[in-house]
């Protein structure tokens, strides 16, 4: 397929409170066993440390890209055959604590092909309700 023709991606911009420590949080964010929880059917990490989210049985292969342990998570979105890609989706989540009321929020950057910010909105607000009833928070 010609570059041109390629889709144009979307970024999606969303922060949630949440009421959990970052060190408590950040495993649910980084971790295969934490993400399985609350974000996919099933992590799987391969010998090339490549992660596998999968989806309604569709695998979804990514790199952590960066990571700052209980700080933010980077997850960068391959190509079918486990390659990266140009202008590929990302995910990110970071983790940003407020010095002075002590509040811990979620933020998340969605880069993908999905357009729709209503959808996004709700797929986030209930994913994060079940992050939050993981955590206790």
């Amino acid at each position: 397929m010609p570059l041109s023709a390629t889709r144009s991606k979307h970024r999606f911009t969303v922060e949630y409170p949440i009421n959990a420590s970052p060190k408590i949080l950040y495993p649910y964010l980084a971790s295969a066993s934490g993400l399985t929880r609350w974000f996919c059917q099933d992590v799987k990490i391969d010998p090339d440390h490549r992660l596998n989210f999968i989806w309604d049985n569709q695998s979804h292969y990514a790199e952590i890209s960066s990571h700052r342990t209980n700080k933010s998570v980077r997850f960068v979105f391959l190509s079918d055959q486990k390659r990266a890609v140009p202008d590929a989706s990302y995910l990110d989540f970071c983790i940003e604590s407020s010095e002075l009321t002590q509040e811990v929020f979620l933020r998340i950057v969605d880069y993908s092909e999905e357009t729709d910010e209503i959808e996004l909105q709700e797929m986030w607000d209930n994913l994060i309700q079940t992050l939050r009833e993981q955590v206790g928070g």
